[in-house]
C-alpha cells in the first residue's frame, strides 16, 4: 500500500498536537476556555468585520494594559482575560483573528453541510484579510477561542447583518470543532471539549434594541415574553454545546442597564431628572429572574451539566452605591466620551474627553466598564462565595 506524503504529514500533525495537549496537562489539568457573547467579552472580533459600526480598534482603548488598541471596548483587559490568567491560560484569541482559524466562504460551507453558518453570513462582510486565510488549519485550539462580538444579541434581529449574533457564534464553534478533530484526533478533541469551560455574556443589546421607538417585536410581545425569547435562545445554544460535549458553563446576570452613562443621559434628556433609566433596568431585572430558573431547569434535564451564575446586578449595585469602598471615585460618568455623563460614544474621536486615571472610574466609555471594574468582577466570578456566584464559582468548574 502506497502512503502519500500528505497522509504522513497529517498523521505527524495530529501526533504533535496530541503531544501538545499531553504536555499542557502534565503537572496540572488543562482546561480550555471558549467565550461567547457581546462587547463585554469581545477581544477584537468586530475589527475584522468590514464597516462594522461597533468596534474599538483605536486609541485610547487599550491604553492601560496593552498600551495600544486591541479591539476590546475597554482601557485594558476584559473579564475573560482575567479568568484565563487565573486558569493559567494565555489570552484567548478572537476567532476572526487572521491565522488563528479557518474561515470558509458560503460555497465551501454548503459543500460541508454548514448551511446554518452560510445563511447567517448573509449581509455581513468579512475583511479581505480574513478571506486570505481560507481553509487554513494550522492553529491548534487547545486553549480555547473567543467568539464574542460587540453589539451581538441572543435574538437574530438584534443588529442583524453587522455583528456576529449568538447563533452565528455557535456555527463558528461547530466549525472549529471539526478542525479540532482533524488537528487532535477524535478522542483528544472530545476530551478537550468535555472538560472545557464555556463563558457567556449576552442579552444587554437585545434590551437596548427594545428601547428604540421603532423596535417591532415589542409591538407583538409583552416584556416578559420578549425576555423569554432572549433566555430561550441562550438556553438553546447551551443545549447545542452540550450535545457536542460541553458540560461546564459560566454565565452572568445583567447589571442595572439603566445606570449606564448613556442611559442616565437619555433619562435626563427625556425627563429633565437625573438618575438611572428605570425602563432599561426593568428589562435587566426580568432577565435576571429568568436566567437562574432556566439554568436550574437545564441542570435537572442534562446529565453532568454544571454551571456558575454570577450576580453582576448585585455586584454592580454595590459599587455604584458605595464607590469609595471599592476604590472608585466616579461611577456615573464615563472616563472617555463627550456630552452629559460623557455619554456620547465619541471616545477616541474629535472633541472627546478622557479622564486622567481610568482606574478611578467604573465605566470607561458610555456602555463598558473599566479594567478595574472588570478585574473586581472577574475575581468574584473566579472565587466568590455563594452569596454572589452559585452554585459553583469558576475556580471550582476549572478544577473539578
Amino acid at each position: 500500500m502506497r502512503i502519500s506524503r500528505s497522509n504522513i504529514k497529517n498523521c505527524f500533525l495530529v501526533f504533535c498536537a496530541s503531544l501538545l495537549v499531553a504536555r499542557s496537562c502534565h503537572g496540572s489539568k488543562h482546561v480550555a476556555l471558549f467565550i461567547f457573547g457581546d462587547s463585554l467579552y469581545d477581544a477584537g472580533n468586530n475589527k475584522y468585520i468590514e464597516d462594522a459600526p461597533i468596534f474599538s480598534d483605536f486609541w485610547p482603548y487599550g491604553e492601560t494594559f496593552f498600551k495600544h488598541p486591541t479591539g476590546r471596548p475597554c482601557d485594558g483587559r476584559l473579564i475573560p482575560d482575567f479568568i484565563a490568567q487565573y486558569a493559567n491560560l494565555p489570552l484567548i484569541p478572537p476567532y476572526l483573528q487572521p491565522g488563528d482559524h479557518q474561515f470558509m466562504d458560503g460555497e465551501n460551507l454548503e459543500s460541508k453541510g454548514d448551511l446554518v453558518l452560510a445563511e447567517n453570513l448573509q449581509g455581513m462582510v468579512i475583511s479581505s484579510e480574513i478571506q486570505q486565510h481560507l481553509q487554513s488549519s494550522n492553529h491548534r485550539f487547545i486553549n480555547g477561542v473567543n467568539f464574542a462580538s460587540s453589539g451581538a444579541g441572543a435574538l437574530f434581529e438584534t443588529h442583524h447583518g453587522w455583528v456576529i449574533n449568538l447563533s452565528t457564534q455557535l456555527s463558528y464553534f461547530k466549525h472549529m470543532k471539526r478542525q479540532l478533530r482533524l488537528q487532535l484526533g477524535e478522542a483528544e478533541a472530545k476530551k478537550l471539549l468535555s472538560t472545557a469551560v464555556y463563558m457567556f455574556s449576552i442579552g444587554g443589546n437585545d434590551y437596548f434594541a427594545a428601547l428604540t421607538p421603532t423596535h417591532s417585536l415589542l409591538q407583538l410581545y409583552s416584556r416578559e415574553e420578549y425576555v423569554g425569547m432572549v433566555i430561550g435562545n441562550i438556553t438553546t445554544v447551551i443545549q447545542e454545546i452540550y450535545k457536542i460535549g460541553g458540560r461546564r458553563f459560566g454565565l452572568s446576570t445583567l447589571i442595572a442597564l439603566g445606570c449606564l452613562p448613556s442611559l442616565r443621559a437619555a433619562k435626563q434628556e427625556r425627563t429633565g431628572v437625573s438618575g438611572c433609566l428605570d425602563e432599561a433596568t426593568m428589562f435587566a431585572k426580568l432577565h435576571n429572574r429568568a436566567l437562574p430558573k432556566a439554568l436550574k431547569e437545564l441542570e435537572g434535564q442534562l446529565e453532568g451539566f454544571r454551571y456558575s451564575s454570577f450576580d453582576a446586578y448585585v455586584a454592580g449595585r454595590e459599587r455604584i452605591n458605595n464607590p469609595s469602598k471599592y476604590g472608585f471615585k466616579e461611577v456615573q460618568e464615563a472616563c472617555c466620551g463627550s456630552g452629559p455623563y460623557r455619554s456620547f460614544p465619541t471616545c477616541g474621536q474629535k472633541g472627546y474627553q478622557l479622564c486622567d486615571n481610568a482606574s478611578e472610574y467604573f465605566f470607561f466609555d458610555p456602555a463598558h466598564p473599566t479594567e478595574s471594574a472588570n478585574n473586581q468582577f472577574a475575581k468574584l466570578m473566579w472565587s466568590g462565595s455563594l452569596d454572589i456566584v452559585k452554585p459553583y464559582n469558576l475556580k471550582t468548574l476549572f478544577e473539578e
